[in-house]
């Protein structure tokens, strides 16, 4: 092994290493806890944990000011990876110490699968209406429906990220260009009062809707218990000309939007991103119990009929704290309803591959500390039961 090697591997197998990649750990749990309050909990958790390095803008310049999750993260991995194999040896007396590593070695692992494996949605389920898909906290897409066909509905789904670069977009399925004329992240609608002048924005929708509503820019909430309704003022181009400029909105009060064109039928709206799968749930009853006297929720639950393709894994079953549904790899938790209407429920949907992973990691570093500890206990005992030399 020559010197530079040598230099690589001390380096990557020092505990001075370890100590200094758990404290930057430290600092940044600690800095990530405070920015929470502004953030909030999934915000931080892409700026400060599921970065290689946390960013602060300087006017309009992002630039790196310290290691993000994934940097300190992989250090360690490849310091705990590499003392692993260069400083145990493969003994019983070690084992303990191996299985206790190798289970830290998998948590980390697991931590940066489901950082990006990891799908969160949510299903709003109304009592005796089916529903075959999830629609995502965080993400929004501009979504134009062929209803032509009263069968079978042709999707064109944007996601949010390109529809609001403002770009002209041509689908192949679309007889027409999109042009996202006019984007805000957040925003708010109302009614406008008659007489009352349309709001003063650059864009004024010709079509649908918004020629009778406003849109009011907001800025971004950061709240754990709030979510960004972005709006938009789009216009669509055909082959002729301008066939018309909508307002769209995220926002549930705002229906999808119809119109014609070619012979055809179509919607268009801005909706959060949805998830369809090959299988339906249907709402059969929704409880819940509330503290005497109060409006505070003690327990909900939610008895669902699960259907499923050719009828095989049909069942009804009773979602409630602690006892999710578990089906094609997703995960159907009971997470809220809506106040006042005991005829709808909010299930929270997951989908984490990698979700085995930190349970046999713990599982691991408890053999491995047990193992550790019984060694130790064993050859203290052993030097009791020795006999005292007799002294002269």
């Amino acid at each position: 092994m020559n010197d530079v090697t040598r230099q690589f591997r001390d380096f990557f197998t020092s505990l001075t290493l370890t100590v200094v990649l758990l404290v930057l750990g430290m600092v940044l749990v600690f800095a990530a806890t405070l920015d929470q309050v502004n953030l909030g909990i999934w915000a931080v958790q892409e700026k400060y944990f599921r970065s290689f390095f946390v960013l602060a803008r300087f006017g309009d310049i992002p630039v790196p000011v310290f290691p993000g999750g994934y940097f300190i993260g992989g250090l360690l991995l490849i310091n705990l990876i590499a003392s692993h194999v260069y400083r145990f040896k493969a003994t019983l007396r070690q084992l303990g110490i191996q299985l206790a590593h190798a289970g830290l070695i998998l948590l980390l692992i697991g931590e940066l699968l489901t950082g990006i494996l990891q799908d969160d949605f949510s299903m709003r389920l109304s009592q005796e209406e089916p529903r075959n898909y999830s629609e995502s906290f965080r993400e929004n897409e501009l979504a134009i429906v062929d209803t032509t066909d009263p069968k079978h509905d042709e999707v064109v789904a944007i996601p949010e990220s390109i529809a609001a670069r403002g770009e002209t977009i041509q689908h192949p399925k679309l007889p027409f260009r999109v042009i996202t004329r006019l984007y805000y992240p957040n925003s708010l609608i109302r009614n406008r009062e008659a007489g009352t002048p349309a709001s003063p924005a650059a864009i004024k929708a010709t079509k649908g809707i918004g020629m009778n509503v406003d849109l009011t820019p907001l800025p971004i909430t950061y709240k754990q218990d709030e979510r960004n309704l972005p709006g938009a003022f789009v216009e669509l181009v055909g082959s002729e000309g301008i066939i018309g400029t909508w307002m769209i909105s995220a926002d549930p009060r705002m229906p999808p939007q119809r119109f014609d064109y070619g012979g055809r039928n179509y919607t268009i709206a801005l909706r959060f991103t949805r998830a369809y799968k090959d299988y339906t749930l249907t709402l059969l009853k929704f409880s819940h119990d509330k503290y005497s006297g109060t409006e505070i929720p003690k327990n909900f639950s939610s008895r669902i009929r699960l259907q499923t393709p050719g009828g095989a894994d049909d069942r009804e079953v009773l979602i409630y704290m602690n006892n999710p549904l578990r089906y094609a790899g997703y995960t159907f938790y009971q997470a809220s309803f809506e106040p006042g209407n005991d005829k709808v429920t909010i299930l929270q949907v997951v989908r984490n591959p990698s979700w085995l992973i930190p349970y046999i990691a713990c599982s691991l570093m408890t053999l491995g500390l047990l193992w550790q500890f019984t060694i130790h206990l064993l050859g203290f005992i052993a030097k009791r039961r020795r006999p005292i030399p007799a002294v002269a």
